[in-house]
């Protein structure tokens, strides 16, 4: 089952079912007036949902516009970014020189949660010398999750995955790490694709608590990577059970992967600029990629046989200075 946010004038929008092709929906009126009405509320909502998710299999609906639509969670009460791949972090504690991190614990940070954009509105900056990068990952939505959920019972409290795109700043982010308070700046609103999919939509590509699917990059039309999900240290179940080791989590909790990262990098690419200039570092003693500029285009989605189960992010980065 796939759900969506259709913009309705209001900060969390109109829920919606989605058919398989994404082309056609039906409004949840009287089921779950928003998705995080839904995912609170999932017990009692579910079976109504999934009787949508049969009409529009029969072939029902009304002709949905993509332009119409905003991140699945257009604001939520929390999100928790992990940092699962650990290609990625090598590579970077290779081409900075940086010490390991000394830990046995899955690596999470508090983001930004009150605004996520939706995956085809541009994305406005203020400045190209802030270091403008993209990062590619999988993401949850969770139900409400009690203290103390171990990973072995954390996976029945996925009820929705995500595409995200976890923007950074990369000259602001070393800035406010060593400052040992985390980041503020340097993590601007995330980009989310505009399909939410129930788990069982995913089939075999959902296993172990992963994403067994690889994510295209595109950047300015040009193949960046497609790195694939299988690859996470960690499943999804282990990062909700280090969340919630101290506090519950509620409902509408998002958690995202981090930057997907595969050992076999050189042939499948990457999904953010700066793991390809570590990677450049490493190599050529110096990095070649640029970070974006204004009008710089970025395009993700997930593959799947053919299709793409959580639509596509397809943005433009624009000043938000005015003219």
């Amino acid at each position: 089952m796939r759900l969506a946010t259709r913009a309705k004038g209001t900060p969390d929008g109109q829920l919606i079912v989605v058919s398989a092709d994404g082309a056609r929906a039906l409004a949840a009126t009287g089921i779950a007036a928003t998705l995080q009405y839904a995912v609170e509320a999932w017990g009692s909502v579910e079976a109504d949902l999934r009787r949508l998710d049969a009409r529009l299999a029969a072939g029902e609906g009304d002709v949905l516009d993509p332009a119409d639509l905003r991140a699945p969670l257009p604001r939520a009460w929390q999100w928790l970014d992990g940092s699962a791949f650990p290609t990625h972090g090598d590579l970077m504690q290779q081409a900075f020189g940086l010490p390991p991190i000394e830990t046995d614990k899955p690596l999470m940070y508090q983001g930004m949660s009150h605004r996520f954009l939706s995956g085809h509105e541009d994305v406005r900056l203020p400045d190209e010398a802030d270091g403008i990068d993209f990062e590619g990952e999988f993401g949850i939505i969770t139900d409400f999750v009690p203290m103390g959920t171990t990973a072995a019972d954390a996976l029945k409290h996925v009820r929705l995955v995500i595409l995200i795109n976890d923007w950074s700043l990369r000259a602001i982010a070393p800035v406010e790490m060593k400052t040992g308070f985390g980041w503020v700046q340097a993590k601007p609103a995330c980009s989310v694709a505009p399909f939410a999919v129930t788990p069982d939509t995913l089939g075999d590509a959902w296993q172990d608590g992963r994403v067994h699917l690889p994510l295209e990059v595109m950047l300015n039309g040009a193949w960046f990577g497609h790195p694939h999900g299988r690859e996470m240290a960690v499943g999804f179940h282990d990062l909700i059970a280090h969340a919630a080791r101290s506090r519950d989590l509620v409902a509408g909790t998002i958690i995202g992967s981090g930057t997907i990262s595969n050992a076999d990098h050189a042939s499948v690419g990457s999904c953010c600029i700066s793991e390809r200039r570590a990677i450049e570092m490493i190599a050529q003693g110096k990095p070649a990629t640029p970070f974006m500029r204004f009008g710089d285009r970025l395009r993700m989605q997930a593959l799947a046989g053919g299709g793409s189960p959580f639509g596509s992010i397809e943005q433009r980065v624009v000043s938000a200075r005015p003219d």
